[in-house]
């Protein structure tokens, strides 16, 4: 089923099939073994990670939850404005919450020729690390844009400082470096996401320096 498949493979594409594939699931981390999976939507199931967080806290639990439903508005997220890009006005969360959260945004394009099948299983394995260390709760990555080649990729992180501490680590570093070699442009921005009390939504907002959830 497309909740089992393989994310970090190459999508395929099945010509018999007549609408394009436009964007891949959202690839959420399995929760705590101590705590039970959460209903998977039936229509645009995410893809669920081997690799189990080691703990989550309550709110993020909940938005964990509400990013089963996690897509694109439309074909342009490549180009379009992090806080346009997707649907971040459905996500439903319980009003008394209150969390920041810390994004990741990746816009980049390949150079032609570059070789894929390394920088994927380097990717493969820097995503497990970050599962398995903590503080991952989504990763998404899109299709590059049939016109200008450019594609984008989110992290949403329970805190900037899990984030950083991903950076140091070895899978890690061997994909970044192996970025810096395969695409022709690779640009990074960071986001907060934002859940007050006495609202159900989120907001995304600029990050603009200092220290986001815990």
């Amino acid at each position: 089923t497309e909740s089992n498949r393989d994310p970090h493979n190459v999508p395929l594409f099945d010509a018999k099939k007549l609408a394009p594939i436009l964007y891949l699931p959202p690839l959420l981390s399995s929760l705590p073994e101590t705590l039970p999976s959460p209903p998977v939507p039936s229509e645009n199931p995410p893809v669920i990670t081997q690799t189990r967080l080691p703990d989550i806290d309550p709110a993020s639990l909940s938005l964990h939850k509400a990013l089963h439903h996690f897509k694109p508005y439309n074909e342009g997220y490549a180009g379009t404005p992090y806080s346009e890009a997707f649907n971040w006005d459905q996500l439903v969360l319980p009003a008394q919450e209150e969390r920041d959260w810390y994004c990741v945004v990746f816009r980049s394009k390949r150079k032609a020729g570059s070789d894929s099948d390394p920088l994927y299983d380097a990717d493969k394995k820097a995503h497990e690390e970050a599962v398995h260390n903590g503080g991952l709760l989504l990763y998404w990555y899109g299709i590059p844009n049939p016109e200008t080649g450019m594609n984008l990729a989110t992290c949403i992180w329970q805190s900037r400082k899990h984030a950083i501490a991903a950076n140091s680590r070895p899978h890690h570093i061997r994909a970044m470096r192996l970025a810096a070699e395969a695409y022709e442009v690779y640009d990074l921005e960071r986001h907060v996401l934002r859940k007050v009390a006495g609202t159900t939504g989120v907001t995304v907002e600029p990050f603009n320096g200092g220290d986001v959830g815990w």
